[in-house]
């Protein structure tokens, strides 16, 4: 006798894949349906899943179930078969035409004599149901497990409750062109917005030739909007064009990483490629405050870009930058620029940052939103003040407290208090919250780069390194070329034993935003002091004045002038820490949360030289389960009272 066989068990990736339209093409004409759906799963379909080693489960006429033990090759798998299916169909009348929907999942499953069952398959199942016609999407836990390893970008699509699964399911859309990522507006909309307010219209763009679908109203968060032109070719040849292209697209996909503001798609702008434009005639076809256009140039041997940004309202050119490079490896001068322009417009301090904050600020206190207290809090953080950034966090709490979903203000408020606990006040309860909003912001938001980075940084506050590494490598796979990102990471680099890195990540930042914030002080000197740079850290110091200065800024302050032989003004520097943070001590710094060898090391070698006392007092280490001791403060512990 057969006994009940044991229920299987794995994770798998689900493709669930099924024709759109299929009732009403099998009652035009069944037996035309039928063949080509056969020629298409026996010609395209079929040969790509056995390429990507997958396993069809089932078919269910207009659909097909299919199993793979990589979710990498699940997706590539779609990828391929649907370009292959759409490219079929350029060549068919409309009728004939078939096209697909594909979910993605990938989910603990049970086998059961060949078939599959559990809420892997039933997701996967729901995402294709959700699906554009010809699109892909992709659960977040399949998401979570491709990155960095796909030619194809995906863009987040919000988060659903689909049918008779409990929780809420993240969703990606593939993007099938393989191009690199460019947010359109609805995918940039605050996920909390409803299906009503996403309503689409067609408009008419003025001598483009084609009507184009677009979301009309500005965008209910009070995020800034832009639109970047194509770039003009002066150059007349097939290279000149391409570098346009390319430069435009980078620009588009660079500034497109900053959660700050919304950013047209290339394929809304492209109409107005080579025609003569007014900038306020674009920002009102396509409901956006600022234009950015640029122009290239090639000529003996040398590239000429200039990109300048315009207010839509006013039309005054609010910035403006011109380069003049070597023109033999193109792609190296396209992404330098891409990044330079995407830096110098994006991240905390950005020219359309800076516009926000300053309309935010002629707006009465009672017509504020919460974008508005966003804006001004963020403003508040970077002066590093005590007095500020109470102010800031007051802001942000009325930011989220109007906007619960708004990811960045929660990012803000992580930053905020971690500065009070840097500052001194309240440093255990200051870490708990941080650490809270960090990970809301995080879980709101997953593409954004800074979430993942304050929940690094939160991680290594608590000395959980391995995460916090991961969590800014996550952040630097998400935005590669942002500053602010390096900026982060570099300060924090030391932590996971690597301090050249963090300088080289400063050095890096020095050449895509020479005109860093004074905030960034704070971490590019610990990068440049870990890394043995002691010049560079005292001159990134300069920036900032004592009232700025925190604890770990006094004592790599100190540290750098002893270190470099400036012996009366590290002795100095050294008092005044000493004034205002009475329990430094050597014993005190080496015993910071999370600091790795090297840091360590480095506060050994240079603290004494500036006059810190080496040991702490009983009471410092009371708390601490293992401290690490010096062995001439435990000699001075284990000796008889009244021996020398």
């Amino acid at each position: 006798m057969m006994g009940t066989p044991a229920l299987d068990r794995k994770l798998l990736a689900i493709l669930a894949a099924d024709m759109v339209g299929y009732s009403k093409a099998m009652e035009a004409d069944e037996a035309g349906t039928i063949r080509r759906l056969k020629a298409i799963r026996a010609e395209l379909i079929n040969p790509t899943i056995s390429e990507r080693h997958g396993t069809i489960i089932k078919l269910m006429g207009d659909g097909a179930l299919v199993a793979f033990d990589s979710v990498v090759d699940a997706v590539a798998c779609a990828a391929v078969f649907q370009n292959a299916v759409a490219a079929r169909n350029a060549a068919l009348p409309e009728p004939e035409r078939i096209m697909f929907r594909v979910g993605i999942n990938l989910g603990d499953v049970a086998l059961v004599d060949g078939d599959v069952y559990g809420d892997g398959v039933n997701v996967a199942a729901r995402l294709e149901h959700l699906a554009e016609p010809g699109g892909v999407v992709v659960s977040g836990t399949a998401y979570d497990h491709l990155q960095g390893k796909l030619d194809w970008p995906l863009d987040f699509a919000g988060e659903r409750q689909v049918k008779n699964i409990s929780r809420p399911v993240r969703m990606y859309r593939l993007r099938l062109d393989g191009k690199r990522a460019r947010r359109p507006l609805l995918a940039m909309m605050p996920r909390w917005i409803g299906t009503t307010a996403a309503a689409i219209v067609v408009l008419a763009l003025a001598g483009g030739g084609a009507a184009w679908w677009f979301l009309p109203p500005e965008p209910l968060s009070g995020k800034p909007s832009v639109a970047v032109l194509p770039f003009e070719d002066y150059g007349g040849d097939e290279a000149s064009g391409r570098l346009a292209d390319g430069l435009t697209e980078d620009v588009i996909t660079d500034l497109a990483r900053f959660p700050e503001f919304e950013v047209v798609a290339r394929n809304s702008t492209e109409a107005y490629k080579g025609k003569p434009v007014d900038a306020r005639q674009v920002a009102t076809a396509l409901h956006v405050g600022f234009v950015l256009e640029g122009s290239i140039q090639r000529q003996s041997g040398r590239v000429r870009i200039t990109a300048q940004l315009i207010d839509a309202k006013t039309g005054r050119h609010l910035w403006s930058e011109n380069w003049d490079r070597p023109a033999e490896d193109v792609f190296a001068v396209q992404t330098e620029i891409a990044e330079q322009v995407a830096n110098r417009l994006g991240g905390g301090v950005g020219l359309i940052q800076e516009a926000g904050r300053a309309a935010a600020k002629r707006k009465r206190p009672e017509n504020l939103n919460a974008y508005d207290y966003y804006l001004l809090g963020s403003e508040k953080i970077e002066k590093i003040t005590k007095a500020d950034d109470e102010e800031a966090i007051a802001f942000l709490n009325r930011a989220v407290e109007l906007d619960p979903g708004l990811a960045r203000a929660w990012v803000e408020l992580y930053h905020a208090h971690d500065l009070m606990r840097v500052f001194g006040v309240d440093p255990e309860g200051n870490r708990k919250a941080g650490a809270d909003v960090a990970e809301r912001a995080v879980r709101l938001d997953p593409r954004d780069a800074e979430a993942h980075v304050v929940f690094a940084m939160s991680l290594a506050s608590s000395g959980d390194m391995g995460r916090a590494k991961s969590e800014f490598d996550t952040a630097l796979r998400l935005a590669p070329g942002s500053s602010e990102i390096l900026t982060f990471y570099s300060g924090y680099a030391a932590r996971f034993n690597d301090p050249e890195r963090g300088a080289q990540m400063v050095d890096k930042v020095m050449r895509l935003d020479p005109n860093y914030p004074m905030w960034a002080s704070n971490f590019f000197a610990p990068a440049y002091f870990m890394a043995g740079r002691y010049e560079d850290a005292v001159t990134m110091l300069e920036r900032m004045t004592a009232n700025n200065y925190q604890r770990w800024t006094w004592v790599i302050r100190s540290s750098s002038l002893a270190a470099l032989g400036r012996t009366d003004e590290a002795h100095a520097s050294a008092l005044e820490t000493l004034k205002q943070h009475p329990e430094v001590t050597v014993e005190s710094m080496i015993n910071e949360p999370g600091l790795s060898t090297v840091e360590r090391n480095r506060f050994i070698e240079t603290m004494p030289l500036a006059g810190f006392p080496v040991c702490a007092k009983p009471e410092a280490l009371a708390n601490l389960v293992k401290p690490v001791r010096l062995p001439e403060c435990d000699a001075a512990k284990a000796k008889p009272p009244g021996q020398p």
